[in-house]
């Protein structure tokens, strides 16, 4: 058997935060692919402006290096399960893994996931012990959990005879030894061409080539990104596409183009074992098979992560609608989620009975809130309801998504975490003292038990815990309410501006989400009432101005720090008879009912349908 031992196809799996593209960026540098003189931005591989804020990797990104003569194919990939399905289908594309895992967090749930869909592949895994400079780095400990995790995830012999490479990517130093690091990070480039398998050569049978990730240009139309497995592929080629339905389409290859450093170049030809993006079909999709038309085999369908959370977005109607978005009308709104599922592959979009509105699913908040974000920054206006899971049937059952939590907390808030858990019908697996004053919880909480539950989250814990969850499976569904918001809120009964006298005449009522000067509209939520049900106040009032001295004249009236939520504290925030109204400048939260005796007529109406 051929192997072709000029290349390797390796992706990068990591926990969020934990120093992947940081890493990727020290590759890069440290092969040379830079001229001296050209400016190459921090962490370069993430490319959209969210990512570079939020400091995460959303969507999977391929480059490839030259060493010395092997080309190392590497993939970014999202270290959020949110991007779960991005992960998985990479995972089809290379041969092996870097695991790269923080000096002093450890294994942390994502690691846990993205590994698991690795070993699931059979993948050839190096463990990068990353920011082993860190105050409390702790290797030895870090490591014994990476071996127990990896007979966790059933592991086979091979598997666990990783190497370990220990690394300060920030630095762009590794070294084989924990306590001394090299100049440079060539025992890493060692490691990947010694333990990392060669692809096999096979250039010379029929072609097979399968698409795993999506890009878009508006020149070329939709590009497939994905490995040659078997044969050569040219440019001009009749090929035959093998659609996920079972029927078959004919195209020419118009263009391949391989990737070099952060650019792609236009290629000629692609031989079995390259990563190569391919145009000249408009609609190809995800686990679609290119082959010759005599030679008809399409290779086993990619799986993508179904959504399991939805969303109902729609045409803002506000009373501040249109003066602050560039695109308000339905038909862009819905050409934009359109767009947006020409390269998202976990999305759905459905229409709704009113051709104003879409109910939009993904795959959890983060994925959904990335889409509104990116939406409100390129000028659109919407408004989004509460985030609901979505329901399944399974063999008669109704189920619902579960996710598997992991919480890092200091001890004494221990006891309060679990108490809230509970509460929202978690289930406690582990519990793990660190001795250093930290307590990691591991539990199984319906995913509709944690929408909003970050915020109490870090009230409990005044800031110091850390929670990370991922999907875990569909069980059967839970009765009674799980979860969701206790405390009532302060609704606008007046249009007009929020003045310092009219919030400090209901501050003592709740906490105020607008600061004086903040326009407001009849309907608005302004804040949040102390008690569970929702009261209209007046906080636009203004104090008349009399001939009468004020015996407190001299004291400069002091209101309490509103809350100002983000978006997604936003969209966590909301109840069923709410919006989250999203323009490019503002957040809004408002009743869908805006009119207050209509409201009241509603609630009456649903109090006595309950009675009778």
């Amino acid at each position: 058997m051929k192997i072709r031992e000029d290349i390797r196809n390796i992706a990068i799996i990591a926990h969020v935060d934990h120093g992947k593209t940081t890493l990727v960026d020290q590759l890069l540098r440290q092969s040379g692919i830079f001229r001296s003189n050209e400016h190459v931005e921090e962490r370069a591989m993430d490319s959209n402006d969210l990512e570079r804020e939020r400091g995460i990797t959303i969507l999977a990104k391929n480059t490839a290096i030259q060493y010395k003569n092997t080309r190392i194919n590497i993939l970014d990939t999202p270290g959020h399960a949110d991007f779960g399905g991005e992960v998985e289908r990479i995972m089809k594309m290379v041969d092996g893994v870097l695991l790269v895992v923080d000096a002093y967090e450890g294994c942390m749930p994502q690691t846990r996931f993205v590994l698991k869909k690795a070993l699931e592949q059979n993948l050839t895994p190096i463990v990068v012990v990353n920011k082993i400079d860190r105050e409390f780095a702790r290797p030895a400990e870090v490591i014994d959990e990476v071996i127990d995790l990896f007979i966790e995830l059933d592991a086979t012999e091979e598997q666990l005879e990783f190497p370990v490479i220990y690394a300060s990517a920030i630095n762009g130093t590794a070294s084989l030894n924990p306590d001394k690091q090299d100049e440079n990070m060539q025992v890493l480039y060692e490691a990947i061409i010694e333990h990392i398998p060669a692809p096999v050569d096979n250039s010379d049978e029929p072609l097979q080539f399968q698409v795993a990730l999506l890009d878009y240009n508006e020149y070329v139309g939709r590009i497939g990104i994905g490995r040659v497995f078997r044969g050569t592929m040219h440019v001009g080629q009749q090929v035959a596409l093998m659609k996920l339905d079972g029927s078959v389409k004919p195209f020419r290859v118009t263009k391949i183009l391989g990737f070099f450093g952060l650019k792609r170049q236009e290629v000629q030809e692609a031989k079995a074992g390259d990563l190569v993006a391919v145009s000249g079909m408009e609609d190809i999709n995800v686990g679609e098979t290119v082959c010759p038309f005599e030679h008809q085999e399409a290779l086993p369908i990619l799986r993508i992560d179904e959504p399991t959370l939805q969303m109902t977005f729609a045409v803002n109607n506000s009373p501040f609608a249109g003066r602050e978005g560039k695109f308000v009308t339905a038909r862009k709104i819905e050409e934009r989620l359109q767009e947006q599922l020409h390269t998202d592959v976990s999305l759905r979009v459905e229409n709704t009975d009113s051709p104003d509105a879409w109910i939009v699913s993904g795959r959890g908040e983060l994925h959904l809130s990335i889409l509104i974000e990116n939406m409100r920054r390129e000028g659109f206006e919407l408004q989004v309801s509460k985030p609901e899971v979505i329901v399944k049937e399974i063999d008669g059952v109704r189920c619902e998504p579960v996710e598997r939590v992991q919480i890092d907390v200091p001890e004494e808030h221990t006891g309060a975490v679990m108490e809230s858990i509970g509460a929202r019908k978690g289930e406690l697996l582990d519990m793990v003292n660190n001795g250093n004053g930290q307590v990691r919880l591991i539990f199984n909480v319906p995913a509709r038990g944690l929408i909003g539950y970050t915020t109490e989250f870090l009230t409990l814990t005044r800031g110091y815990g850390i929670i990370n969850h991922t999907f875990d499976s569909y069980q059967p569904m839970l009765s009674g309410q799980v979860g969701g918001r206790r405390n009532g809120v302060l609704v606008s009964m007046e249009t007009g501006k929020a003045s310092t006298y009219g919030i400090m005449q209901v501050e003592d009522r709740g906490t105020i989400f607008v600061e004086p000067g903040t326009e407001i509209y009849e309907g608005m939520i302004v804040g949040e009432n102390t008690r569970e049900n929702d009261i209209s106040v007046n906080i636009t009032k203004v104090k008349h101005a009399t001939n009468v001295r004020s015996a407190t004249k001299d004291q400069t009236a002091v209101i309490k720090k509103p809350r100002i939520m983000t978006l997604e504290e936003s969209l966590e925030y909301l109840n069923d008879d709410e919006y989250c109204e999203v323009t490019p400048k503002s957040i809004r939260l408002r009743k869908k009912i805006l009119d207050k005796s209509e409201r009241e007529k509603l609630a009456r109406k649903k109090k006595y349908a309950e009675m009778s």
